[in-house]
């Protein structure tokens, strides 16, 4: 037989449940549970023009090193603040998974050829070779002329090149006997357009081996010239992701920050793969937008700024122009595509105030057998987490302790074997922390439970990685009233 303390604790909470009003009838949210509504984070600008400072990213065609290397892959030189090593990819800047990349453009792709953006000095005169930001690879072009032609036909052969260096190259061992074009003349190409002001490679080193005391000739240039891209056009949008805006001369300043990250090309498809690596926000959650823009610092590309946000943005908070002598610039900004359809239930508008439903057109909020109105789909504010809408599973007017089926009307178009990460809020706290400890929810895919969460909690992350067959069933199985569950804010997201 319990004992008399026992039997009081559970006449207390017979009590409890008793006088709660259940959401069904517009109850009021147990108070003590309010949610935390401190102001979602914007960008440390100053951190981020203070980094652009500590950077460099300019590199020229090296002296000891074959023509006609592979272009090297995107690397990042800093992440929220903190230089990294020279050789950091973007896969080991990632905090988990990262993105399938594809072979489209990255700055913008040629349109109809070069034109001379500056002149070289005449021939004679000493000279000096762009050091700048994006540098790709190199080529050599027959010397017996000042090639120019050959030089612009081998540009237009690698992808993402906006702009070539041509300049001869003295005193180079390698150029002159190793390599087997016996050519000077190098053709330097760049995934991003550099001017005169850039030309500060004047060589000076050491190239041919000491041969007892005789001095040792020293690398120059002669008659550096460049040669940019008439036009440019947008890059091809990372594959999962939808173009917001831009090209603009402003940056966004909104919130739901979650950091940045340099990289040494404009690369769109980089900078989705370190939103969709970028860890998860305990408030907001995964990336599910970035920004991407170029520095101009003094007149002069100096980095490629990727920020990150687990809010969308949009044209309207592209606000930051720059900081003293740093200047925005090539401004856009993309949003992660999400398969779940009306994932914060802001479709369903049958009111102004208060109502609810089982299912509407994105919907379907199912009972179990003897259940009535175990799952369904709100429109009341005090009960979302954002705007309006959000989903409840569990009895809405209390006359069951059944658990609720909410899904999707129709299948997620997947990719089959693609990993696919499920992502949502869930609230479990509307009767209080005694009421609710036994609250739970399953996430389901195919009919399996593949993750979940349980007790009381106010708003707060739940994801599940799953692997698409190409046409899946999602389900959320939970709630028991008077332990409901609200969920809001559902997300699919390729990884």
């Amino acid at each position: 037989m319990p004992s008399p303390t026992r039997l009081f604790a559970l006449a207390a909470l017979l009590v409890s449940a008793t006088a709660l009003v259940p959401p069904g009838h517009q109850g009021v949210p147990n108070q003590a549970s309010t949610p935390d509504n401190t102001p979602a984070p914007t960008p440390d600008n100053a951190v981020i023009a203070d980094t652009a400072g500590q950077v460099n990213q300019k590199s020229s065609a090296p002296i000891d090193a074959p023509p006609n290397a592979d272009v090297a892959p995107t690397t990042v030189t800093a992440v929220d603040g903190t230089v990294t090593d020279a050789n950091t990819t973007i896969a080991a800047a990632s905090a988990g998974n990262s993105t399938r990349r594809r072979d489209v453009g990255r700055f913008g792709k040629r349109q109809s050829g070069f034109e001379q953006v500056f002149a070289g000095l005449p021939a004679g005169q000493h000279d000096a070779s762009i050091e700048g930001t994006a540098y790709l690879t190199y080529t050599v072009v027959n010397n017996a002329t000042y090639n120019v032609d050959a030089c612009l036909a081998w540009a237009a052969t690698i992808p993402n090149c906006v702009f070539v260096n041509l300049y001869y190259e003295f005193n180079n061992e390698l150029l002159d006997f190793v390599f087997s074009e016996k050519s000077n003349l190098k053709c330097a190409a760049y995934g991003d357009i550099h001017s005169a002001a850039e030309k500060t490679n004047f060589g000076g080193q050491a190239s041919y081996p000491q041969v007892g005391n005789a001095t040792v000739p020293l690398t120059y240039i002669t008659q550096s010239s460049g040669f940019a891209t008439k036009n440019l056009v947008d890059p091809d949008t990372p594959e999962g992701y939808d173009l917001v805006f831009g090209p603009t001369g402003g940056a966004n300043n909104a919130p739901g920050y979650m950091g940045f990250a340099f990289i040494d090309k404009y690369d769109v498809d980089a900078c989705a793969q370190l939103c969709n690596g970028r860890g998860v926000d305990p408030v907001g959650g995964s990336c599910q937008y970035f920004n991407i823009w170029r520095a101009v610092v003094s007149g002069v590309p100096t980095t490629y700024t990727c920020s990150m946000y687990y809010l969308v943005a949009d044209e309207s908070t592209a606000v930051n122009y720059g900081q003293g002598d740093l200047v925005v610039t090539l401004s856009r900004g993309y949003a992660r595509r999400s398969l779940a359809i009306d994932g914060g239930f802001e479709g369903y508008t049958a009111c102004d105030e208060f109502c609810f439903t089982a299912s509407d057109a994105t919907w379907t909020g199912t009972s179990p057998a003897g259940g009535v109105a175990d799952a369904g789909i709100f429109f009341f504010p005090p009960y979302a987490r954002t705007g309006h809408g959000s989903a409840l599973l569990g009895a809405a007017f209390g006359d069951d302790a059944l658990a609720g089926t909410l899904a999707p009307a129709a299948p997620i178009a997947t990719v089959a074997g693609r990993q696919y990460v499920v992502q949502f809020f869930a609230d479990r706290s509307f009767s209080g922390p005694t009421l609710e400890a036994a609250a739970s929810v399953e996430v389901r895919w195919n009919g399996k439970k593949v993750g979940g969460v349980t007790g009381f909690q106010t708003y707060g992350l739940v994801q599940a990685v799953v692997v698409g067959t190409g046409s899946d069933e999602l389900s959320f199985v939970g709630g028991a009233a008077p332990a409901w569950v609200f969920l809001d804010d559902v997300s699919i997201f390729a990884l």
